[in-house]
């Protein structure tokens, strides 16, 4: 566990003699101790200044405000030393038991919080944490402190809460961190804000943007229903030279014949065998003239059939380019289409054949 330290600095008891003057004996032991702490090397060394420290805090914690002002000191100290042993939550016990001392201020009281937050995230103690993060904000504005809240509440699948914090941030500026807009996405879409997440990346999106964002913003669309946009977006991707590879373009393919245009996907598919990208197979050649029978282009649709008949010679692709021309009043082309497929052995085809006469 990443080990936290407290901010500790000479002149700390000196600095505070005005609300709560301390005798020169505990000064002088605080200093003493607060040395300890800094030179401490050891498990043992670390060891001995938190049992000195507890030992003096709860021997004053039940004195007068002068008294009590040094026993929340102790607990500091004995924070601090816990806290570089590895234990965050014990050091974030003492951090409380100095801030429930009476004499200890408002400024210092609100600083011990924020640091008793941040042990309690460390160590786990995720609702105690998210109390004191909640607590602390209620009185002061923290971007980063924000953001550890937001963290916490998606961890704990406090999608709306989290969700409730992040809208003042982003409302302020963009994250700074791809962490954290990975964590703002999530939680707009875990908080059923689909649409607002979707609006809020297309924003930021443009050449320099990284392919994952790019990928990103199309699932976002695909999410919120939109599949044109997805469409669209993976489509400027791909001519920006985002995505390269044989699976982008897979899915290039998909998001058009889902989207809505149809007639792109063919137009890539037939760019694709022309550039030799893809194999002039009968599996590539029935999806280009499947993509454009979707986009009603009957010419380039009766093209492709066409090329597929001829590449296959199956009479079930003769009699299906022949139905398609039939079907756009193209008899001239329903009829050899049919007679080739009556050729192959097709007696489905007779009827078709008959009907031209």
């Amino acid at each position: 566990m990443k080990r936290l330290a407290l901010l500790l600095f000479s002149g700390w008891v000196a600095a505070a003699q005005a609300d709560a003057p301390l005798s020169g004996d505990i000064i002088r032991d605080l200093n003493a101790l607060q040395g300890s702490l800094a030179g401490a090397e050891s498990e043992q060394a670390l060891e001995s200044v938190a049992e000195r420290a507890l030992r003096q805090a709860e021997r004053l914690e039940s004195g007068n405000r002068s008294d009590q002002w040094a026993s929340a000191l102790y607990y500091q100290l004995a924070a601090g030393a816990l806290s570089r042993q590895g234990d965050a939550g014990a050091a974030a016990d003492r951090l409380a038991s100095a801030r429930a001392r009476l004499s200890v201020g408002a400024e210092q009281a609100s600083r011990w919080l924020r640091e008793e937050a941040q042990l309690r995230r460390a160590a786990g103690q995720r609702a105690q944490a998210i109390a004191l993060y909640e607590q602390w904000l209620a009185n002061g504005s923290d971007d980063d402190m924000s953001w550890q809240l937001v963290r916490l509440l998606a961890d704990d699948d406090q999608w709306d809460a989290a969700a409730e914090h992040l809208t003042p941030l982003l409302e302020q500026s963009e994250p700074e961190t791809e962490a954290r807009q990975a964590l703002a996405l999530n939680v707009m879409r875990r908080a059923g804000q689909g649409e607002q997440a979707l609006g809020w990346l297309l924003e930021g999106l443009n050449e320099q943007s990284s392919s994952d964002e790019w990928r990103q913003a199309a699932g976002l669309a695909q999410q919120a229903g939109q599949a044109g946009v997805a469409a669209g977006l993976w489509e400027t991707a791909w001519q920006l030279g985002k995505f390269e590879s044989d699976e982008d373009f897979e899915t290039l393919i998909q998001l058009h014949l889902a989207g809505g245009t149809p007639a792109r996907a063919a137009e890539h598919l037939q760019a694709a065998l022309d550039g030799e990208r893809l194999a002039r197979s009968e599996a590539t050649l029935r999806r280009v003239a499947s993509a454009w029978s979707q986009a009603k282009d009957r010419e380039r649709a009766l093209d492709a059939w066409q090329a597929l008949a001829e590449q296959s010679d199956k009479s079930e692709h003769w009699r299906r380019y022949g139905q398609l021309a039939y079907a756009w009043d193209d008899e001239a082309r329903a009829e050899r289409a049919w007679q080739r497929a009556q050729a192959l052995g097709d007696d489905e085809v007779d009827a078709w054949l008959a009907s031209l006469h």
